[in-house]
């Protein structure tokens, strides 16, 4: 069975700068996509193309086998957009927008379903322009669901949110996750281990990764690092003798409370740390307040692929 959302090759120039270079994946049913990558990537030049409202130099991009340049209405037909900013006609009530995105769209799209999933009910009669982002964020959601698509395809669309809103939506998209094929792009990144079961980090127009978040965190130079809190005199000691570990790489001390400092203990090559370091704590006889075992980060690995920056300085986070 083919992809739900399917790009191949695609290229996409603005005169002299290459925004997206050769990028390829697909995304299944049931699949959350994470979009990622620092601003001018070339995320938001992916997802037109992905929608057809950007035709590519090269390539191809596809929704439910459709070719969105080839059969653009029918490929339009099974999706649901939200663009950057989400664009809307500001002097329309609410209710008339979204009676007009169907209209327009010639399907017999759930609007009373879409109101209800986004708690629109309060500002049906208000005109776009004056509803606040967070809310003008919501009507561009729900005019994306209108018609139940098997595709959604969203720019940063907890943007502008307060933290309830960010949660309804969250648990919106969780409910449809099951049955479509999702991509959201974002700069929250406590979002995409929330709600991705996969996610790409594009970077200069290309993907630099692509996995689960657990399997990006674990690339993270935190994966496995064990945090460790003692008493003041004891971490300044513990600084240096851990520092001389051969399977330690960093050493990371933070104040975390009067009288007690927290220390960070980086692996070298993903080393198992834990046990070791609860049992030389326990043979120096220190009081052992906190110790964990740290994950990863996806900021940490974001930033590595991005900037180039490892981090092999700074305080612990």
């Amino acid at each position: 069975m083919a992809s739900l959302i399917e790009a191949r090759n695609l290229i996409k120039n603005f005169g002299p700068i290459e925004a997206v270079k050769n990028l390829s994946f697909s995304v299944e049913k049931g699949e959350v996509l994470g979009l990622l990558g620092p601003n001018g990537a070339g995320k938001s030049t992916t997802m037109k193309m992905l929608t057809g409202y950007l035709t590519p130099n090269s390539g191809s991009a596809s929704i439910a086998g459709i070719d969105v340049v080839e059969d653009p209405l029918q490929a339009k037909a099974r999706f649901g957009y939200l663009a950057e900013g989400a664009p809307s006609y500001g002097d329309m009530p609410v209710s008339d927008f979204l009676e007009f995105i169907a209209k327009s769209r010639k399907f017999s799209g759930q609007i009373d379903e879409a109101v209800q999933a986004l708690q629109l009910e309060s500002v049906l009669n208000q005109s776009i322009d004056t509803l606040s982002k967070g809310f003008r964020r919501r009507v561009g959601l729900a005019q994306a669901i209108l018609h139940n698509p098997d595709v959604l395809i969203l720019d940063e669309p907890t943007d502008g949110l307060d933290p309830n809103q960010k949660h309804e939506v969250r648990r919106l998209i969780e409910r449809m996750a099951p049955e479509k094929a999702i991509i959201i792009s974002t700069h929250v990144l406590e979002e995409v281990e929330a709600l991705c079961t996969r996610a790409i980090i594009i970077d200069h127009g290309q993907i630099v990764a692509d996995g689960t978040p657990t399997n990006l965190k674990a690339q993270s130079r935190y994966f496995g690092a064990i945090h460790v809190t003692l008493e003041k005199g004891a971490a300044a000691q513990g600084y240096d003798m851990f520092a001389a570990w051969d399977d330690v790489s960093l050493v990371q001390l933070a104040d975390v409370s009067e009288g007690h400092a927290r220390l960070s203990l980086l692996p070298y090559e993903k080393a198992a740390l834990l046990d070791k370091v609860r049992g030389y704590v326990g043979d120096k006889g220190w009081v052992l307040h906190h110790i964990s075992l740290d994950d990863g980060r996806l900021d940490d690995v974001f930033r590595a692929l991005t900037t180039g920056d490892r981090g092999d300085e700074g305080d612990a986070a």
